[in-house]
């Protein structure tokens, strides 16, 4: 399928590892121009010598999106070394395991930062480049938590259902604009994360032994999803193919979620 790619500009959050990079990696490869950010400067460094392999512009910036100063900057940045943005993908954030008992306001106000906020403010940042493009595209990778609520992650089930009405309304909001917004909802997928869970959660049992656990209780597929199984539905969401598709809400998730 002819994505129509080459030459797009895409800004990716949360872009050194995991389902951000493998985004990036997926929308080099079809020849856009990427820019990526996250907090640690040496997998920031790491992703940024990947992505460069692949050709084309890549711009990188060790940022921390709760930060709403260092979000501004690298919105600037990246679109001034992308010569513009047309592709927003708002992917940043991080599962914090807890239920309503164990949960801080410390907790609580970081969750709602590195989701909700980062989304807010990097799409209010981008939103003039959006603007100018001819194909606007703002992504929130969000979770299905958003509408399958568990209390083991608790924060996530309630700021994730935040971002979820976030893209919904943003989508209407800005779709006179000719900027179509839409929601990725994963499931269980591997990602560095799920390495931090395991220990907080059954460091008896081997990685392998835990996601197959989880993933044999919840998830009709039987096992979790791979970053790969993410980063093609976000592609095709940037393309021109999905150029009638806006508010919407799609899960990749093996078929986890028990709601319609």
């Amino acid at each position: 399928m002819e994505l129509s790619l080459r030459g797009r500009r895409a800004v990716i959050t949360g872009g050194s590892k995991g389902i951000g990079l493998a985004v990036a990696r997926e929308l080099a490869s079809e020849g856009a121009s990427v820019a990526i950010c996250a907090r640690t400067a040496s997998e920031v460094a790491s992703a940024d010598r990947e992505l460069r392999d692949l050709g084309g512009i890549v711009y990188s910036q060790t940022v921390d999106v709760t930060v709403a100063e260092q979000i501004t900057d690298f919105i600037d940045r990246a679109g001034e070394a992308l010569g513009g943005i047309d592709i927003l993908v708002n992917n940043a954030g991080a599962a914090h395991p807890g239920n309503f008992g164990s949960l801080t306001d410390e907790a609580w106000q970081g969750d709602l930062d590195v989701k909700l906020f980062s989304q807010i403010r990097c799409t209010r940042a981008a939103r003039t480049y959006l603007q100018q493009s001819t194909a606007g595209r703002v992504i929130n990778v969000n979770a299905i938590y958003a509408r399958y609520p568990d209390p083991k992650f608790f924060a996530t089930t309630v700021c994730r259902a935040a971002c979820l009405n976030l893209s919904k309304a943003l989508a209407m909001e800005l779709g006179p604009e000719n900027i179509l917004v839409n929601s990725v909802n994963i499931g269980f997928v591997v990602t560095p994360q799920w390495n931090n869970i395991h220990q907080l959660q059954a460091p008896a049992l081997t990685f392998d032994e835990f996601l197959t656990s989880r993933a044999e209780a919840e998830v009709p597929l039987g096992r979790f999803g791979t970053v790969d199984e993410v980063s093609g539905i976000i592609a095709f969401l940037a393309s021109d193919r999905a150029s009638y598709i806006t508010g919407a809400s799609i899960d990749v998730a093996g078929g986890m979620g028990k709601y319609v």
